[in-house]
């Protein structure tokens, strides 16, 4: 199969539009000041809101596009094999208890077909997002899929020649909101039973990723070859970089609601920039980027302090990684911050493990949380909990490969049902290895994230998550 070519840009170029798109300029009445150097004279407030409307595009553009670059471009499938460690950094906050297989689609030749097996897992899950951060979970095991083998079409707006017509052998038919989107299964892959395990790996290598020319036994159509902004090694550098070169291309590739207040506020305010859908980019304008860049990470800092009010957090659980419409800016902006593409509340719960006495969490120290057995989390599949460096959302490098403690990475009960797990520099004496989260000593952040797969909504709410007590 021919893949679309990812290419990125070290300088900024103008973007290739795939469609016959507006071309006009735009009117100059509408465009803002600039100064003696062409820097566009923007208010605080304005240069604030700018950046709020950006992150979840921004985030979302460095995640995909990095994982594009990392899996060899575009109408691509990657799948784990194995549990990820440390080296992992292409994206926040990433998952150590499940596998992910990641396919990456340019829909904007022809349509895409994925091939989903049958699974023997307590969990899986299809999740579908564009550059815009809307999360859906077209497919899960909570609903009943993955019990036979089942074909999905994609498409999108802008895909060449097709409008949604059903197709012979085709399942479902999937409109997305972008021509480029990561469709991504997460399954649990029961890593402590060896047998389980092996067979759901094997499963695994059975997805198939192919165009619809390709399924209908013809040779795929070749996108028209398009020219990437260059993705930034985190989100700041593309604040500071490119963001304005990156929100056109962007602003290009996704599907606009102009009675979706959000879509509303951001074309307004990007508008005055010269930023607007199916247009090239306009380089007359610039922007001073380490402003924008110090507005996002204040914003980065105030949005990361929110892990610390689990009140707020649970306030904003049934808004998270949600379709359009069905979120707010408030929670899209956690959610980009603290780590992107996860999993409504109806597949997956992402509480945080706050301390006892309210502050955060240091490598200088080591901690414990305690869950008596009524206190374990209400997951009616599995869950997890995950170790983070706090600054970076990384998993703590570690001789032991120990990242989290639950099913799949291992966990022991104590007599009573319950557990006691360690975050210590080392494994305290009679704790359970299982239980036990290395840290590096040294002054260094850290966080924990618990993931709740398949919760029970009901008990979730009479349900508190646990506390980490410093030793």
């Amino acid at each position: 199969m021919k893949h679309s070519i990812l290419k990125i840009s070290v300088i900024s170029l103008i973007v290739i539009l795939f469609s016959t798109g507006c071309k006009k300029d735009v009117n100059k009445a509408t465009l803002v000041e600039t100064d003696e150097n062409g820097i566009a004279i923007l208010t605080d407030d304005q240069v604030e809101n700018i950046v709020k409307r950006s992150y979840q595009y921004v985030a979302l553009y460095n995640v995909n596009n990095k994982f594009a670059l990392t899996q060899g471009g575009w109408n691509t499938l990657v799948a784990d094999t194995k549990l990820k460690d440390h080296t992992m950094t292409d994206i926040a906050r990433p998952n150590n208890d499940s596998f992910y297989a990641s396919a990456l689609l340019d829909l904007r030749g022809e349509p895409i077909i994925l091939d989903l097996p049958a699974f023997d897992s307590k969990y899986v899950s299809l999740m579908v997002t564009a550059y815009d951060h809307y999360v859906d979970v077209p497919k899960a095991s909570r609903k009943g899929d993955f019990k036979k083998p089942e074909k999905i079409l994609f498409y999108s707006d802008h895909t060449e020649g097709y409008n949604g017509e059903s197709m012979p052998g085709v399942d479902v038919i999937y409109k997305t909101t972008g021509d480029f989107v990561s469709a991504i299964f997460r399954i649990m892959p029961h890593a402590n039973e060896p047998e389980r395990f092996k067979k759901i790996v094997e499963t695994i290598g059975t997805i198939k990723i192919q165009t619809l020319s390709e399924y209908n036994g013809g040779e795929p159509k070749v996108a028209q070859e398009i020219t990437f902004p260059e993705v930034g090694k985190t989100d700041m550098d593309v604040f500071e970089n490119n963001l304005l070169e990156v929100m056109q291309f962007v602003f290009n590739h996704i599907s606009f609601d102009t009675k979706d207040e959000m879509d509303k506020k951001v074309l307004e305010a990007y508008k005055p920039l010269g930023i607007i859908p199916n247009q090239k980019y306009n380089t007359d304008i610039k922007i001073d980027g380490r402003r924008f860049r110090s507005a996002a990470e204040d914003i980065q800092k105030d949005y990361l302090a929110k892990l610390n009010d689990p009140g707020l957090a649970q306030g904003m659980a049934p808004k998270m990684f949600k379709t359009k419409g069905l979120t707010d800016l408030e929670t899209i902006i956690t959610v980009s911050v603290i780590g992107p593409i996860g999993l409504p509340m109806e597949e997956a719960m992402y509480p945080s493990v706050t301390t006892v006495d309210g502050e955060s969490m240091n490598a200088q120290y080591d901690y414990v949380i305690k869950m008596t057995k009524e206190e374990l989390p209400p997951a009616q599949a599995f869950w997890s909990l995950t170790l983070y460096d706090k600054a970076n959302g990384f998993f703590i490098p570690n001789d032991h490969k120990k990242y989290s403690v639950g099913e799949n990475a291992g966990f022991q009960l104590n007599a009573d049902g319950g557990i006691e797990i360690y975050v210590a520099a080392e494994k305290p004496e009679g704790v359970p290895e299982e239980n036990w989260l290395p840290v590096n000593r040294k002054d260094e952040d850290i966080d924990i994230i618990l993931r709740i797969y398949v919760p029970d909504l009901e008990k979730v709410k009479d349900w508190e998550a646990p506390k980490a007590e410093k030793l």
